[in-house]
């Protein structure tokens, strides 16, 4: 493969420079730089996309989406250089950046064996770090900045605590292996093998013409050789089969997870509120558990690329890294701790800062489970009573009154119930939802899905074990790591967590939750197909759990029972945000 530079559109780039690992692996990494010598600042990425596939050709869908309505995302560019979830060249290197981006092993033009957020994997990224560190044209600071697989493995490599690495900006990017990533509560996520089918497959070097060419240079994208399928499929592991033979937070996904007290790198985290079923768990845990001591929380909305590239992202980004690599402190000084788009309906969102996370001022409120009324009240429910639904159905669905004041629930959510089943195991999906006063359901563009339910939870019953000291009531924590099988109409207990979220309800408006089955279904349009995805958008994206081997009818398709008495009853806790207090007169500096 030809290593050669050249000087355009204002960038000297260094095209496909090997970068050798320790065992004799060479990857190959894309440089844009400034023109002028010198010594930069370095941001660098390494992930499976390919770096010479063009954002525009990769994913179609998504590009033209995000270029019709954001016009501040192509202004300023050619936007030749765009590649899926990394940062835009063009918009860097005149702020004098460096900008590398590296091939993962056995993806795009280098060679090797893919194995997905593997210790492997991790350590070819901190070589690649170290690597950029000690070049002729870095100034020894090294700056992570991607989106989603370019944004988790952040979390892993600054685990290994690389010498050069400086600053990191995680911009929706999980961090659980298990939790976040392949098992909700314990459930199997089907993303990732149709992922693996559909993102990576389809650029592992070796592909050839079927990889397609660069728009750009017209190489390859996929390296210059040509293997067959046979030869192809030996180099890459069966990861949708690896995530089934692991049930359990085992060895696997632990080696494939952030060490939280080892993680002191300054970083940016931030979150999508619609990324249910992915990313935002990661951003906010990562903001809380993570050891570094300067480290910063922002959460948006609308879809999971667009705020990467908006001004709105780009510009906080800059400052960040301005700030750590360049030395740069006026612009981030002012940047709060907590960064907030609070959701309003109608795709609205209200800008607020806050000190931390969880809110100091949030409410925990209780709202009990009443089987009489289907409501969802302050009150507990006097009688005892049973409410059974299909195991593997649509469930049911408790509401509240109409809210007397605009109420806003901003935070980690919680639910306890009391279940039983008529099979050894039980699915228990959780739904937070709202509906105006004539019960027309909100949705919102949500990271992949247009019809985006305001939280999720989930929780297989046998997982119930949960870890005291990690847990929270706001935030259950589950250790994954023992089956308790269920016995057959006994109830057990069951706290389950509900990811962070956000929305302002109106007045009139009225919450809900529905305790299901399955996987929530919007009622209303399909949300269509997007390029890089295998099904129909139906509320979920494709974060779905309907695995038939993970979920078998014999062990999941009974009946499940909810339970109610005096000292078991089940309540939805939610974090209700009072308005802020207004500064007294002292305090703004009066006298």
């Amino acid at each position: 493969m030809q290593e050669r530079s050249e000087v355009r559109d204002g960038m000297r780039i260094d095209w496909n420079v090997p970068i050798k690992m320790d065992d004799g692996i060479v990857l190959r990494a894309d440089v844009f730089r400034p023109v002028k010598e010198g010594r930069y600042p370095v941001l660098i990425t390494y992930g499976p996309y390919a770096k010479n596939l063009a954002f525009q050709d990769g994913y179609p869908s998504a590009w033209n989406r995000m270029a019709d309505k954001h016009p501040d995302v192509t202004a300023g560019s050619t936007n030749q250089y765009q590649n899926w979830e990394v940062v835009d060249p063009e918009k860097w290197v005149p702020h004098d950046y460096v900008c590398v981006r590296v091939d993962s092993r056995g993806c795009g033009c280098s060679p090797g064996v893919i194995d997905h957020f593997s210790p492997r994997e991790t350590k070819d990224f901190y070589d690649c770090i170290e690597w950029a560190g000690v070049q002729p044209w870095s100034n020894g600071k090294v700056g992570l900045n991607g989106i989603s697989y370019l944004a988790m493995n952040q979390w892993h490599v600054a685990s290994l605590q690389p010498p050069h690495l400086a600053a990191m900006c995680i911009w929706e990017g999980s961090a659980d292996w298990y939790r976040d990533m392949t098992h909700h509560g314990g459930m199997l996520s089907t993303f990732w093998e149709n992922w693996f089918d559909m993102q990576v497959k389809t650029v592992q070097y070796g592909a050839g013409e079927r990889g397609g060419r660069s728009r750009i240079h017209g190489e390859l994208v996929c390296g210059p050789e040509t293997l067959s399928e046979a030869q192809l499929a030996k180099n890459r592991i069966d990861f949708g089969g690896l995530i089934l033979a692991h049930p359990m937070d085992d060895k696997y996904h632990r080696d494939r997870s952030p060490v939280w007290d080892k993680i002191k790198t300054p970083l940016f985290s931030s979150a999508n509120w619609g990324g249910q079923g992915l990313h935002p768990r990661g951003n906010f845990e990562g903001f809380v558990r993570s050891a570094s001591k300067e480290k910063w929380l922002e959460a948006h909305g609308i879809e999971h690329w667009t705020h990467f590239y908006t001004d709105y992202g780009r510009e906080q980004q800059l400052a960040f890294f301005n700030y750590y690599l360049h030395g740069k402190k006026d612009a981030w000084k002012r940047q709060p701790k907590v960064k907030l788009q609070v959701r309003h309906p109608g795709e609205k969102f209200v800008e607020r800062a806050e000190n931390e996370w969880p809110i100091a001022r949030t409410q925990w409120t209780k709202f009990y489970l009443d089987p009489a009324t289907m409501a969802a009240t302050p009150r507990k429910p006097s009688k005892a009573a049973k409410l059974a639904f299909e195991a593997m159905g649509e469930g049911v669905t408790f509401l509240t009154p109409p809210m007397e004041h605009e109420t806003e629930i901003t935070g980690p959510s919680a639910i306890k119930l009391f279940v039983s089943s008529t099979t050894k195991d039980a699915d228990v999906f959780i739904v937070v939802r709202v509906f105006t006063g004539d019960l027309k359901e909100v949705v919102f563009q949500g990271a992949i899905d247009p019809h985006t339910p305001i939280a999720q939870g989930w929780l297989r019953a046998s997982h119930r074990k949960f870890d005291k000291k990690l847990s929270t009531p706001y935030r259950p924590y589950h250790t994954h790591d023992q089956k308790q099988p269920l016995a057959k109409g006994k109830p057990v207990e069951l706290d389950i967590e509900i990811w962070p979220t956000s929305i302002a309800v109106p007045v009139g408006y009225r919450v809900a939750v529905s305790i299901r089955g399955k996987d929530y279904e919007y009622p209303g349009a399909s949300g269509g197909k997007l390029s890089n995805f295998k099904n129909e958008l139906t509320g979920c994206g494709p974060f779905l759990h309907n695995k038939p081997e993970d979920r078998p009818p014999a062990v999941f398709g009974g009946t499940t029972t909810l339970h109610f008495a005096s000292g078991k009853a089940p309540y939805l806790l939610l974090p209700i945000i009072p308005p802020k207090k207004k500064a007294t007169a002292k305090k703004r500096g009066r006298k």
